[in-house]
C-alpha cells in the first residue's frame, strides 16, 4: 500500500468522520462518494459500515486505478470499481451508463474549496437527482459562517487557496445553502469536527 497515493489529511480525519457517519446512517444502504481521491475514505468507511455498499468516484481519471488497487488490497467486496464523475456533467457518472439506482447517501469531502464555485451547484443538483427520497448528502470541510469567528488557520488556508487559483477558497455556508435550496435540498444537521471543519447533512425538506 505504500506505493499508492496517500493523503495525510484523509488519514487524520477518517476516524472522526466515520464515528459521525456511524451515528448518522442506518445499518444498511448504498453510498456514492464524490471526489474519492486516494480511496482512503472509501476503504475505511466501507470497513466501518459493514451494511453499506460504497461507490467511489473521482473527476481525475488517473486517480481511478489507484482507488481500485487500494480497494483490492483491503479485500472488501462491497466497494464497486471506481468511476469517473464530473459533478458539472448533466449525467452521472461522466462516462458509460448513468446510475440506474438511487443512493441512500452521497458523501463529498474537501472538494468545494479546491474546485470552481460552479461545482457547488453541480453537486447539489446531482445529489437531488440521485438521492433516494429520504437520502442525505453529507459534505465535509471548512466553511465560513455568519456570526461565527473564523479560525486563523482557516483564514490563512482561504488566502493560500485563492493565491493558487482565483476560483478556489473556503466557501460561505450561506452561499452553499442557497445552492442547496435551488436544488430542493436543505441543511438538516451541522456537526463541528476537528481542525475547524464541519460535517453537514443535507436532505429534502420534510
Amino acid at each position: 500500500m505504500h506505493n499508492l497515493p496517500f493523503s495525510p489529511a484523509a488519514e487524520r480525519n477518517k476516524a472522526p468522520i466515520l464515528e459521525r457517519l456511524q451515528a448518522l446512517l442506518p445499518a444498511q444502504g448504498s453510498a456514492l462518494e464524490i471526489a474519492s481521491g486516494t480511496g482512503q475514505h472509501a476503504v475505511w468507511f466501507a470497513a466501518g459500515l459493514p451494511g453499506w455498499r460504497w461507490q467511489p468516484t473521482d473527476f481525475e481519471a488517473q486517480a481511478l486505478p489507484a482507488i481500485d488497487a487500494r480497494v483490492a488490497e483491503s479485500g472488501l467486496t462491497r466497494i464497486a470499481p471506481a468511476l469517473r464523475l464530473d459533478v458539472l456533467a448533466p449525467q452521472w457518472p461522466a462516462e458509460g451508463p448513468a446510475f440506474s439506482t438511487l443512493f441512500d447517501a452521497i458523501y463529498c469531502a474537501n472538494m468545494l474549496h479546491i474546485a470552481p464555485w460552479a461545482t457547488c451547484a453541480g453537486l447539489m443538483q446531482g445529489a437531488a437527482r440521485h438521492l433516494a427520497p429520504k437520502g442525505v448528502l453529507i459534505t465535509y470541510g471548512p466553511y465560513l459562517e455568519d456570526g461565527v469567528t473564523t479560525s486563523p488557520g482557516n483564514l490563512a488556508f482561504d488566502a493560500s487557496l485563492r493565491a493558487q487559483h482565483p476560483d478556489w477558497g473556503v466557501r460561505p455556508l450561506a452561499d452553499v445553502a442557497k445552492q442547496a435550496q435551488h436544488a430542493g435540498l436543505a441543511l438538516q444537521q451541522r456537526h463541528a469536527m476537528p481542525s475547524n471543519n464541519l460535517l453537514l447533512v443535507w436532505g429534502r425538506p420534510t
